[in-house]
């Protein structure tokens, strides 16, 4: 069940995509070439399963969902650049900026995050209080306080030892505010309950904490060729993770600590926790 409610997300999403006017200009390749190249979308799916979770329509909300996926692309491009992570490799293809030019790779990050705004602002997504509260919540999400904040403590850290609560207040930002804001986003746009969107808040937060932590792991024991980016890449430009503070033992623990806690908080969805769930548990056992 899962399975198939998983891929009946993915293919939401990915028929969206394929419709989208894309031209022949080199913009519109960089931004194809990074935004079809694969992924889990899971912040999509997230907002997608959310919506469905407090009794709503996926389908309504589907603009909106696909709008976090490239918000999330742009971020990738703009991490591979040699100004910042300096990887070759993304999703088991060359970066952007190896295609198309470090010039390139900045305009098509640059332009799908601004092309996200347009589907936010889609007239068929419902309640205007709504929409304008998520566009709200969308922008702080990715900006200064959110993934883009995220971004500027993570290189600031490079090369120092962190606490625990440090480099939880780094990947609250950089990682899980985008991830927070797609559950917040399929509760609040299907009509969700306050109580319900604090559920799913509660849940994604904890979602965060986890995929970051399980990225962590897997850039120590996973293979460059399963990742489709470079592993070890953290370790080469002295990052402080859950792996090099806690080793991987003690990350294992605390990566299971917050599945317990994600999955602990969407309980109250009954039927509907069970695909949120599963999700995490899908989230502790990925190998990519």
């Amino acid at each position: 069940m899962f399975k198939a409610t998983f891929q009946r997300y993915l293919t939401m999403i990915e028929q969206f995509l394929a419709q989208l006017p894309w031209n022949e200009d080199i913009l519109d390749q960089s931004m194809y070439y990074s935004l079809i190249g694969g992924g889990k979308r899971i912040r999509p799916v997230l907002a997608l399963a959310s919506a469905e979770a407090v009794g709503g329509s996926s389908e309504l909300i589907l603009p909106a969902a696909v709008a976090l996926e490239l918000i999330h692309t742009y971020s990738l491009i703009h991490d591979d650049l040699p100004a910042m992570d300096n990887d070759d490799y993304r999703r088991g293809r060359l970066s952007n900026h190896k295609v198309f030019g470090e010039a390139q790779a900045i305009l098509a990050g640059d332009a799908l995050l601004t092309y996200a705004f347009e589907f936010l602002a889609d007239e068929g997504l419902g309640q205007s209080e709504r929409q304008l509260r998520i566009i709200r919540e969308v922008a702080v999400a990715a900006g200064k306080v959110g993934m883009v904040g995220g971004q500027v403590a993570d290189v600031a850290g490079e090369g120092k030892t962190l606490t625990l609560n440090e480099i939880e207040e780094i990947h609250k930002a950089k990682t899980g505010a985008l991830l927070t804001v797609s559950a917040r986003l399929g509760g609040i746009l299907a009509g969700g309950t306050e109580e319900q969107v604090k559920a799913l808040t509660d849940y994604a937060q904890a979602l965060g904490l986890a995929f970051q932590i399980k990225d962590d792991i897997l850039d120590v024991v996973g293979d460059s060729a399963t990742l489709g980016k470079p592993a070890g890449s953290d370790l080469r430009q002295g990052k402080a993770t859950y792996v090099s503070l806690l080793g991987l033992e003690g990350a294992e623990h605390q990566l299971h600590a917050q599945i317990l806690k994600a999955q602990s908080a969407v309980k109250p969805f009954a039927e509907g926790a069970f695909f949120l769930s599963e999700l995490a548990y899908y989230i502790e056992q990925r190998q990519h």
